[in-house]
């Protein structure tokens, strides 16, 4: 279930009760006349399941309250009610299946922001697998895959495509590119550190590397398992299963890729640079298509179920 609260102005106030009266999936609807003070007007308080919350916002911002009030969304952990229960039961299709729209672009804008935290991140999991690869250590290349951030700017990408949603876009493009330039560069000084101080030295990079010499070797598995985890991560974020993150980062070879990349070019080989550049982007190609795909699957999917989150005007509410 979903709580949302609403502050809009009195002029509109019948008209969302009208529209939470008629979306399916609604209960607890509570009126606050005349206590909004910035601004002014009335708070609408209601809960709706989740499968009906899309049909909902979508109304409400029809009715222009995100512009002229605001709408708040939280999610319901637990709610003892049979009423809630009720209207779960009467809002067709699964709670695990629905998607937000609001929420996933909020989500992914947050995580598609270029800041400080997320280009620490990002340098960090690259110096991790840049270790992982001169020491042929699987252990740590699958550390820097579940440390790397770069899924928030995929996903908001993919999102921005499909929401038709310039700015993030362009939000989530800067912070993938910017992200990984800062980090290959940064590793590529890494690297000629840690061989100044004799840590790393070129034969460990040329040694045969039979745990990750897979980064720099792409072939069409590579794009494969780039497809398959760009649909695992874009339903992980529409269904709220976040665990399922953790298996789409250490299924990808985007940050260990990028980590041989600066290595090698830290000791001019160039051969293994090139071919950590192409299994890079391979995977973020692959990550963005499947992505995509996946959720304008899920939109036709839920645009065929909109109709169904119609209540008839004048049918009662299930008690």
């Amino acid at each position: 279930m979903l709580h949302l609260r609403i502050m809009a102005p009195s002029v509109h106030t019948d008209a969302v009760l009208d529209l939470i009266d008629t979306t399916v999936g609604t209960t607890h609807v509570a009126v606050l006349k005349d206590v909004g003070r910035d601004p002014a007007g009335d708070i609408v308080l209601c809960d709706v399941a989740r499968e009906a919350g899309e049909k909902l916002l979508h109304g409400l911002r029809e009715l222009g309250i995100d512009k002229e009030g605001s709408i708040a969304v939280e999610n319901i952990d637990l709610s003892l009610s049979t009423r809630a229960d009720h209207a779960e039961e009467e809002a067709p299709g699964e709670a695990a299946d629905a998607v937000i729209w609001e929420q996933l672009s909020e989500s992914t804008h947050e995580e598609s922001t270029l800041t400080i935290t997320y280009a620490a991140f990002m340098i960090v999991a690259t110096m991790i697998a840049a270790c992982g690869v001169v020491l042929d250590n699987a252990i740590l290349i699958v550390g820097a895959m579940a440390v790397g951030p770069e899924f928030g700017p995929l996903a908001g990408i993919c999102t921005a495509v499909v929401q038709r949603a310039p700015k993030l876009a362009a939000r989530s493009l800067i912070a993938l590119l910017v992200g990984f330039a800062a980090a290959i560069v940064a590793t590529t000084v890494f690297s000629l550190g840690m061989d100044g101080i004799g840590q790393f030295n070129q034969d460990l990079l040329d040694d045969p590397r039979p745990n990750t010499s897979f980064i720099w070797q792409p072939d069409p598995f590579s794009f494969v398992v780039a497809l398959l985890a760009g649909v695992v991560g874009m339903l992980s974020l529409t269904s709220a299963k976040s665990g399922a993150l953790v298996g789409v980062a250490i299924s990808v070879t985007t940050v260990p890729a990028g980590a041989n990349a600066a290595v090698a070019l830290s000791y001019g080989e160039f051969g293994q640079m090139w071919g950590s550049v192409e299994q890079l982007l391979l995977n973020l190609g692959g990550i963005i298509v499947a992505g995509i795909l996946t959720l304008l699957a899920w939109k036709a999917l839920w645009r065929t179920q909109r109709g169904r989150m119609t209540r008839p005007p004048g049918a009662p509410r299930r008690k």
